[in-house]
């Protein structure tokens, strides 16, 4: 094993995760951030999305190692302190959640989303997660979240 050294949140960290080791279970494990779930483990479900250099991937389809000097974002490097991202006051305040399983990875995936294109149609929304599966919702309060989000991201660069 050698040491992986990597951006996460923010923050320069160093593990020494086996060499087939996947993402998700590096984040989960020895870095201790569950925030990220793991769904189907077969990339199709969306839960485990992380942002990859910006990039929305699914870290159940990404072995460790290819983080290797790469900025990752997890759902728990989203809120600046004690304030929530406003993706994550959206999905509150427009209902766009309901158990919460695929809510990580829903707002890791719009991140990608608003961070390329600040005033998403809701086609663009709607092609943007659908990659995510949730199985409570209808999607339309998801969609109305990222809108309301990309609204008051927006607002704040005004």
């Amino acid at each position: 094993m050698s040491k992986l050294t990597l951006t996460l949140n923010r923050q320069a960290v160093e593990v020494d995760p086996p060499p087939d080791a996947l993402l998700i279970d590096v984040l989960r494990g020895p870095l201790g951030l569950t925030g990220t779930h793991a769904g189907c483990d077969t990339a199709q479900c969306g839960a485990c999305t992380v942002l990859l250099d910006g990039v929305a991937v699914k870290s159940c389809n990404v072995l460790a190692v290819q983080a290797a000097g790469c900025s990752v974002t997890t759902i728990e490097g989203m809120a600046q302190g004690a304030e929530p991202h406003a993706l994550q006051q959206a999905f509150v305040d427009c209902h766009g959640l309901q158990c919460g399983f695929c809510t990580p990875g829903m707002i890791m995936s719009a991140a990608c989303l608003l961070a390329t294109t600040p005033r998403p149609s809701d086609a663009q929304i709607v092609e943007a997660l659908e990659g995510n599966l949730c199985r409570c919702t209808g999607y339309v309060n998801i969609v109305a979240a990222v809108r309301q989000a990309a609204e008051v991201l927006q607002k704040g660069q005004a």
